[in-house]
């Protein structure tokens, strides 16, 4: 590649960490479908309380991921990073949303960075957070800000299905989400970079994740 400005790199980075970039996660809802389909979420302090049990667990699963991959780019071992995030991903409707994720960011990079080649050339796609961490990377970023991305996506996407879903006011769940990162943010991506992968899982939301994937009519395919 061509030497990139930090202004470009800059640019780079916002633009990889849009939300309305076309990654594909405005089709998954992060398990927020299922938990209100099963009556577990009815109400903005319902979804408050789902985003933060998901930022502390698999949300941090996510940041500790992110963070490896990006101190890993270019040269790490891609395949052991894979298979560790796979163990610590007991339900396969969760793996496979993850790859389908995974595979849509790598689609993204290799129309931003066709020079770059990247070390997933073929499927099956890796999980998101491990190209996300390399993504920020190869935008110039830290690996302390993959993680902060990645615990990040791990709420927002719930909180997006959950206007659709329920009908929330949008402006509202911006503000909880406010609240959610301003309380619980650091802790999710505290001593994620440099430690062992955090293993913290989330047996509840596998269950539901599961449920939904045999569930013939739903609005998001996770």
């Amino acid at each position: 590649m061509q030497p990139v400005t930090n202004g470009a790199l800059s640019a780079l980075l916002l633009l990889l960490l849009d939300s309305r970039a076309p990654a594909g996660g405005h089709a998954h809802s992060g398990g927020m479908e299922p938990a209100i389909t099963a009556g577990l979420v009815g109400d903005l302090e319902g979804v408050e309380a789902f985003c933060r049990g998901r930022l502390c667990t698999s949300g941090r699963v996510a940041a500790a991921f992110a963070a490896a991959a990006c101190t890993a780019w270019p040269d790490g071992d891609w395949d052991l990073l894979d298979a560790e995030y796979d163990a610590r991903t007991p339900s396969e409707a969760v793996r496979v949303a993850s790859r389908q994720l995974g595979s849509g960011l790598r689609r993204m990079l290799r129309a931003m960075f066709p020079a770059c080649v990247l070390p997933w050339p073929h499927s099956p796609a890796p999980h998101h957070p491990i190209v996300l961490g390399a993504a920020v990377a190869l935008a110039g970023g830290r690996a302390e800000l993959a993680a902060q991305a990645a615990a990040l996506a791990s709420i927002t996407a719930p909180a997006s299905a959950a206007v659709r879903l329920l009908g929330l006011d949008p402006l509202a769940v911006q503000g909880m989400l406010a609240r959610l990162l301003t309380n619980y943010g650091s802790f999710a991506v505290s001593q994620m970079v440099g430690e062992p992968l955090f293993a913290g899982g989330a047996p509840y939301l596998d269950l539901l994740a599961d449920v939904h994937h045999a569930t013939e009519v739903r609005l998001f395919a996770s």
